[in-house]
């Protein structure tokens, strides 16, 4: 029967069933003890059939073995892999003692061998860690280097993906995607052993996501996808993939599609070792939620991803501001930018900012805000980023009162949302630009940036924009900016210029040309006539 069971899980092994193959293998094992490479076939069934306590049982049987078998090397990999994944549940105290031992194999081997390149890769993610992007790209290249010396494709194609990542953490991204891309051909082409294909992969589509390189993301996220359809009894990375592949198809407008993947990944992985995936897959269905204007369902979507250790920022803030509460959309912001230093991780916060502050009348900080992402799309020159901030600096140039100024910006914005096929950011730039239209009484601009935009809304089931246009158009038969609005509501109070200008944090120039305009398109010569159309109109 072993014979059987072996042969069975062998072939299982091969054919990439892996829960087939853990199950077979097994049964063979209980028999009679596995040999080494058996061993080594059942802990990577074990590792790619979410079975993670099996695997790290089996790999310390593998440490053992190599080592009465005085195989240091071998043994040395074995526990390399134990403190990886041992690392990566949080075991930190039980990874830095395998890796111990490890390292010191490695030290006692005769000669050089292929170990020693592996035992970098922990240093490289430590040195990343810390900020230093120049020293974990040394390391990288000696992890290469060392892959390249034995003929060991895992570990050039790790080399040279974290190259990339940390070129991209230095805002070298030309370079960097290069690299990625270098490794993630390895990928595609079997190259590969199946552990390292999974974190490549993964690693790679999360380094592209950072950098906001999202046309790179959403190739290599369909290539993923693919590389696990074709182990259906896979479950390590397929969580990434559901999540990546959610994001990739919220941008495309495909929200219902984006909801089930994230859907599916929550409901995989709930109760096993990997809550980032459970906290990623939460988060996205909160931000589907909230664009559907499904408020409750988005608070406990994002209240999950949060107790599964995953910032709600900034979906929160934006849930708090639909629901009419600026205020703590404005802290809660703030809040999560005051902690954060990482230049990438805080311009995925800035645009929020920028919206939250705009809608709270706090222009001074929208403008501080702005000039932050400005900085960081110079620094990593992508076209997602410079369309982020030319979308921001639109918004901005409207909140200052000079429309002409945001034309620009916001057709640049647009042209790029347009070209990524992200249906949802431009319809949000073309409100944007009608309000631009508006204020340079452009009714033909007005009407057909509307129209894209409602055709767009509808199309995606975006019920809170939809509102949004709905009561633009109960506000709007007066011709008045939001902006116009809201200076005409402290004209009506009896405020002058100056006043004005000191509690919305404008220039005293900028608030005349307000008033100006007001007059003009209200058809009114006296602040007392704008107070009497504003009471008239119901604006106040």
């Amino acid at each position: 029967m072993r014979g059987s069971d072996l042969e069975y899980g062998r072939r299982c092994h091969a054919q990439r069933r892996w829960a087939e193959a853990f199950d077979a293998l097994s049964r063979a094992d209980r028999s009679e003890p596995l040999a080494a490479d058996d061993l080594e076939r059942l802990g990577l069934s074990a590792a790619l059939s979410g079975r993670d306590p099996e695997w790290l049982a089996t790999l310390e049987r593998l440490y053992r073995t190599y080592l009465e078998a005085r195989q240091c090397a071998r043994a040395a990999r074995a526990a390399f892999w134990l403190a990886t994944r041992l690392a990566a549940l949080g075991e930190m105290g039980r990874a830095g003692g395998w890796l111990g031992r490890a390292e010191r194999l490695v030290e006692d081997n005769d000669g050089d061998c292929v170990e020693r390149g592996y035992l970098l890769v922990p240093a490289t993610y430590r040195t990343a860690t810390t900020g230093d992007g120049a020293q974990a790209h040394a390391l990288a290249v000696r992890i290469t280097e060392i892959g390249k010396s034995f003929g060991d494709a895992d570990l050039m194609a790790l080399g040279c993906y974290l190259q990339g990542r940390a070129l991209a953490q230095q805002g070298r991204v030309a370079e960097s995607l290069a690299l990625l891309d270098e490794a993630m051909v390895a990928t595609t082409t079997g190259e590969l052993s199946p552990v390292i294909t999974g974190i490549v992969y993964c690693g790679g589509i999360a380094t592209c996501q950072k950098v906001y390189a999202l046309e790179r993301a959403r190739e290599w996220t369909g290539a993923l996808a693919e590389w696990c359809a074709a182990q259906p009894q896979l479950v390590t990375f397929t969580g990434s993939c559901l999540v990546h592949r959610a994001e990739v198809l919220q941008m495309e407008g495909a929200w219902a599609e984006s909801f089930e993947e994230a859907r599916k990944a929550e409901e995989r992985f709930t109760g096993k070792p990997d809550p980032e995936a459970v906290a990623d897959a939460c988060y996205q269905q909160g931000e589907i939620h909230r664009l559907r204007g499904e408020y409750g369902e988005a608070e406990r979507a994002y209240e999950s991803a949060s107790a599964h250790g995953r910032e709600p920022q900034p979906g929160l803030a934006l849930l708090r501001l639909a629901q009419g509460d600026r205020s703590t959309a404005l802290s809660s912001v703030q809040r999560v930018l005051d902690g954060t230093k990482d230049m990438l991780t805080r311009a995925r916060y800035l645009p929020a900012c920028i919206e939250i502050s705009l809608a709270a009348g706090e222009l001074p900080r929208a403008q501080s805000a702005l000039s932050e992402l400005e900085r960081v799309a110079e620094s990593f020159d992508t076209q997602v980023l410079r369309a982020m901030t030319a979308d921001c600096r639109g918004a901005v140039r409207l909140a200052e009162g000079d429309a002409g100024a945001a034309l620009e910006p916001l057709r640049q914005a647009l042209r790029a949302w347009l070209a990524i096929d992200a249906p949802y950011l431009a319809a949000r730039t073309r409100v944007l630009l009608a309000s631009a239209c508006q204020a340079l009484r452009d009714q033909d601009g007005v009407r057909l940036e509307l129209a894209a935009a409602r055709e767009t809304f509808e199309r995606l089931g975006a019920t809170r924009d939809l509102a949004g246009l709905l009561e633009r158009g109960r506000r709007s038969s007066h011709g008045l900016t939001p902006r116009e609005l809201e200076v005409l509501r402290h004209v009506a109070r009896g405020e002058t210029n100056k006043a004005i200008a000191r509690e919305l944090c404008l220039s005293e120039k900028t608030i005349d040309r307000h008033v100006s305009n007001i007059f003009e398109k209200t058809q009114v010569a006296s602040r007392a006539a704008a107070t009497a159309f504003a009471y008239e109109n119901g604006l106040i």
